[in-house]
């Protein structure tokens, strides 16, 4: 594994596991909530044009970040 970036940083095709979740509160509980939590494996599928908001894959489904919420989300990249 890579040293730790931020999950906005990634592109599509790259994979990643999540180390640190930032956020507090409701969005933090959010955020754990669709199952990204430390230790998932994800899997950027896709960007809006304007790069915001990103599609990601977590276990068996893909969910929408807005770039907001992805800047509490710390992961190390998977060499591929």
């Amino acid at each position: 594994m890579n040293a730790q970036v931020n999950l906005r940083t990634l592109r599509k095709g790259q994979k990643a596991v999540i180390v640190s979740i930032a956020a507090q509160g409701e969005l933090g509980r959010r955020i754990r909530d669709m199952g990204l939590v430390p230790g998932a494996e994800i899997a950027i599928v896709g960007r809006a044009p304007l790069r915001d908001p990103v599609a990601l894959r977590v276990k068996d489904f893909t969910l929408s970040l807005r770039n907001n919420e992805a800047d509490f989300i710390e992961v190390a990249i998977l060499e591929p």
